[in-house]
């Protein structure tokens, strides 16, 4: 397989499907009209019956048309991309936040889809993976109550932003630094904020384990209190209609003082994914705001990399390979603090007589 697909596949398997067969095709140019090309489909459609399917997932996503020419011409409900990813978002969202958000999306991703109560509507949508959500009978009204329920989604979630930028000017008027941890996806970022500030937080090795965003303040010796969040994983192609659906939650990552982007150092495709993450936040204008790179999950690794790297290695699930990485975040915090800060004089000279490799385990969290 593919990377494509061995990504498609992971993706599906997290949706909760068994994926009986997994067809590649490469082609110039995608078939304007079935993405695919009759030929491929024409084999498909033998797979769907051989194995008495009840499901397509096709990759990348599918145009309006694509879907609907699609619908037309195979017997079982098809599902995209895009509506893959929405399935595994609507059934990680844990809040009302969270499932207001992936509501959103999925209205929006429907709304140039919706042409009435069709076999296209019912095969596209209907019940199970890729329907999760607003649900069957939501997604079989017409545009103009789509449209009405997009608007008050929309106001709701704007009041949630309002909320959260409320919250961080407190924090800012504070003056407690931010960490924002981010990656791609399953990459380890919430057990490692568990690592770090002792959370309460869902760990599981899948697929966007973690959608609703967590933050937790904890206090470290010498006053000095940092405040750590992480957000809902990247990967390559995110659907452009969930990065606005999810404009609230990652708007927190524009107030971050530094990132920690965390990379899977076990994944032979690391690089790759490194790099999809590094272009999204550049995409996100993000570029600007100071970041260490930290390999997690050295455990696993076969051999570091030399000593001289600048580059930090850890376990999140080995607490004291955490030890470098806090003391260079308290570093980085204590060099960012003016001089005359009073704060900063007792850093200075308490620290002297406190071994640096005590900070990971020193720290109290506080919320």
């Amino acid at each position: 397989q593919t990377r494509e697909g061995k990504l498609q596949v992971e993706l599906a398997r997290t949706a909760g499907v068994e994926v009986v067969e997994v067809h590649t095709q490469l082609r110039q140019k995608y078939d304007p009209r079935t993405m695919i090309g009759r030929g491929k489909l024409d084999d498909i459609l033998l797979t769907l019956g051989r194995h008495e399917l009840d499901l397509l997932i096709l990759d990348p996503s599918l145009s309006p048309a694509q879907a609907r020419v699609l619908s037309e011409l195979t017997p079982v409900r098809i599902v995209d991309r895009t509506m893959l990813i929405l399935d595994i978002f609507a059934q990680r969202a844990q809040t009302r936040e969270g499932k207001l958000q992936v509501e959103l999306a999925q209205l929006k991703y429907t709304l140039p889809r919706l042409i009435g109560r069709n076999s296209f509507m019912s095969r596209l949508m209907g019940g199970g993976t890729g329907g999760r959500g607003p649900g069957e009978t939501k997604l079989e009204t017409d545009r103009r109550r789509v449209r009405e329920r997009i608007d008050r989604l929309d106001k709701q979630i704007d009041q949630i932003a309002s909320q959260r930028a409320i919250q961080r000017q407190k924090r800012k008027d504070r003056r407690i630094p931010v960490v924002s941890i981010v990656g791609y996806t399953n990459a380890g970022k919430s057990t490692l904020l568990h690592a770090l500030t002792g959370a309460d937080v869902l760990m599981e090795d899948k697929l966007f384990a973690t959608l609703d965003p967590r933050t937790r303040r904890v206090r470290y010796p010498d006053e000095e209190e940092i405040i750590f969040t992480d957000t809902v994983g990247f990967i390559e192609d995110l659907p452009p209609d969930l990065v606005r659906a999810f404009r609230a939650t990652l708007e927190e990552l524009e107030q971050a003082d530094l990132l920690l982007h965390l990379v899977d150092g076990s994944d032979p495709g690391n690089d790759f994914k490194r790099l999809q993450v590094e272009a999204i936040l550049d995409e996100m204008h993000l570029a600007h705001i100071p970041r260490f790179t930290v390999y997690n999950k050295s455990d696993r690794m076969p051999v570091l990399p030399a000593a001289e790297t600048r580059d930090l290695y850890v376990s999140a699930v080995s607490p004291p390979t955490l030890v470098p990485l806090v003391d260079r975040i308290l570093t980085f915090f204590k060099k960012k603090r003016p001089r005359h800060d009073p704060k900063r004089t007792r850093l200075e000279t308490k620290r002297t007589r406190r071994p640096p490799a005590k900070a990971a385990a020193d720290g109290a969290v506080l919320e």
